[in-house]
């Protein structure tokens, strides 16, 4: 039996046709709808722009301003206002009981003119003329036809008495002094309140003093005593003066040595002589001075006594407070007067 002879298969093999669905599925069109066209045209196409006010606002969030448009809600706004009105008229009264608001915006009404002026005056008071504070004639609120005599406001007189400067002052002073103890690696957490806590005794003895002398010394005028106040928080930037020069000289190791004692010693001499010739218009206003409202002319015993308290205070008081806040141990870890690393000067090792 023979076998059949073997056929070549063709050179070129049929195409391959894949296979085609039978079910073509439809997928669902996931696009956003067009954005509603509002009542005054504007959209994504319009060229119109949107309106300012509450139309502005209903046009990017048109649900709230369906709701504010409720008479429930606007009834409800009202009733919010009148509630938030009367507690700040509650809390103004009762805050007006101790402290004089009105007042005390006279104290801040300050310029960068008036800051850089005040700062060198009270390093460099020496060649300073006058001292005198400056008045102006003012229409009287109470009694028409008539004037009252008031001092500038700080920022229109150099000699006016602030509080800007005697509070940022004492930011300063709790602020470089927790630096300095970050600089020598003995930062910790509780001296930043500490080195607060301390300043803030101080000013609280000095207050103390300010209003036991204006018992004994019978000032009973509500701008000599905030002037009293704001003449006490001056110290503090002879204080930053003697830190941080000290801290530079010492290297963070305190404020004692011949350089902190020299600069300290002037300092001290610069407040207290810018005191002295300050007060001297506060504690003996004369007769015509709005320090004095009632006109009346200060005894000469009164006047004796004011004149003592005026040296005692410029002198004496402001020396133990700013050497107790110069002393302080920023270099230690703690603000302890008088402990290790202050120096050689001021009972340092």
């Amino acid at each position: 039996m023979q076998r059949g002879s073997y056929q070549m298969p063709p050179a070129h093999s049929p195409p391959l046709h894949h296979p085609v669905p039978q079910h073509i599925s439809q997928v669902p069109n996931l696009r956003s709808p067009p954005p509603p066209a509002s009542q005054n045209g504007y959209g994504y196409g319009g060229q119109q722009s949107p309106p300012q006010g509450q139309g502005g606002q209903a046009g990017y969030m048109p649900q709230f301003g369906g709701f504010m448009n409720d008479p429930t809600a606007q009834m409800g706004l009202q009733m919010g206002q009148s509630a938030m009105k009367v507690g700040q008229e509650y809390v103004e009264q009762n805050f007006n009981r101790y402290i004089n608001v009105s007042a005390l915006k006279h104290y801040f009404n300050v310029s960068n003119r008036y800051v850089l002026a005040k700062t060198t005056l009270v390093l460099f008071p020496w060649r300073h003329r006058p001292w005198s504070r400056s008045q102006t004639n003012t229409a009287s609120p109470t009694h028409h036809g008539t004037t009252t005599t008031q001092f500038l406001p700080p920022r229109e007189d150099v000699n006016s008495p602030d509080m800007y400067i005697p509070l940022m002052a004492f930011i300063t002073y709790v602020l470089l002094t927790t630096l300095i103890a970050g600089l020598n690696g003995k930062f910790e957490p509780q001296l930043l309140g500490m080195t607060f806590s301390n300043a803030s005794v101080v000013i609280v003895l000095e207050l103390l003093v300010l209003w036991l002398g204006r018992y004994f010394l019978n000032i009973s005028s509500e701008s000599q005593i905030y002037d009293l106040v704001a003449y006490s928080g001056y110290k503090f930037v002879g204080v930053i003066v003697t830190v941080a020069v000290a801290a530079v000289v010492n290297r963070g190791k305190g404020t004692g040595g011949w350089v902190g004692w020299t600069v300290f010693a002037y300092t001290f001499m610069a407040n207290a002589f810018f005191l002295l010739r300050s007060l001297k218009y506060v504690l003996l206003p004369p007769d015509n001075s709005p320090s004095n409202p009632s006109m009346q002319t200060i005894a000469r015993g009164q006047r004796s006594r004011r004149t003592q308290f005026l040296f005692v205070y410029s002198y004496v008081v402001q020396f133990a407070f700013m050497w107790w806040l110069t002393a302080l141990n920023f270099g230690g870890g703690f603000p302890v007067a008088g402990g290790k690393g202050m120096g050689k000067g001021r009972g340092g090792r």
